[in-house]
């Protein structure tokens, strides 16, 4: 599906958000079920893109999965500019709060999994709020999709690569792209291999952490399901910790 940038503005056009970096937002709106025709309440959560400190307004990056989607779909094809959306936030949504004091962060994304890391991006490269700017010197974003027009947030990743060389390195993992493109970046899956390659080791301990988002089989291959805090799969047998990973 197609990705769009949608802008929300807050009841008080005259404040910011003030959230706590990496957490997401759920959205819900009352939506007519297209098999029963009755009216039914659809919640989902999303995360914000924009920094925390964007006063009157917040941007969520959203891919509109069309008929397989629900709200996706109304919120990118349907909702007219002036419309409602209810939105409210619980604690249970953040999973580690910036600033991070860690040295070296890597990052795990699938698909729409992007978005927390784009909010942690804002704290770490220092373009969110003075209050939330981070210690972390080097992060490190391995990203998978399917093809080149998957990617979300392509352009502005590759802005923050080439304006933070050295502290921010952005590797896209494409596994359906045609053999024959033009695409010279890593194919196949995010697997223990590329990690290795990439990523700063568990041994460091405290100074290194590593954040994941992404679908369900993402979190079973790369380090256990999601609502499990113990670490399994290929973090857990490269030695990373519980203290080390979050699963957003």
């Amino acid at each position: 599906g197609t990705s769009f940038l949608l802008r929300f503005g807050l009841p008080d056009d005259s404040k910011h958000m003030g959230l706590t970096t990496c957490a997401c937002l759920l959205a819900s709106c009352e939506l007519t079920d297209r098999e029963t025709g009755e009216k039914t309440e659809v919640t989902r959560p999303y995360t914000p893109i924009s920094t925390n400190d964007q006063v009157g307004s917040f941007d969520l990056l959203i891919k509109d999965y069309g008929e397989n989607g629900f709200l996706s779909k109304y919120l990118c094809e349907d909702l007219e500019i002036g419309a409602k959306v209810n939105f409210k936030h619980i604690d249970f949504n953040v999973k580690i709060p910036a600033p991070f004091k860690q040295k070296k962060i890597g990052m795990i994304a699938g698909g729409t999994g992007i978005t927390p890391m784009i909010q942690a991006l804002h704290a770490i490269l220092g373009e969110g709020p003075e209050e939330q700017k981070s210690e972390t010197d080097e992060v490190i974003l391995l990203y998978g999709s399917r093809n080149k027009n998957d990617i979300l947030g392509g352009d502005m990743l590759e802005k923050w690569a080439s304006c933070h060389e050295g502290k921010f390195k952005h590797i896209d993992v494409l596994s359906h792209e045609p053999k024959d493109s033009d695409y010279t970046g890593e194919r196949g899956f995010i697997d223990e291999e590329k990690i290795q390659k990439y990523f700063p080791p568990a041994s460091l301990g405290d100074d290194v952490i590593i954040f994941v988002c992404g679908p369900p089989i993402m979190y079973d291959f790369l380090c256990g399901p999601r609502n499990e805090k113990e670490v399994s799969g290929i973090l857990g047998k490269l030695g990373y910790t519980s203290s080390q990973v979050f699963k957003f």
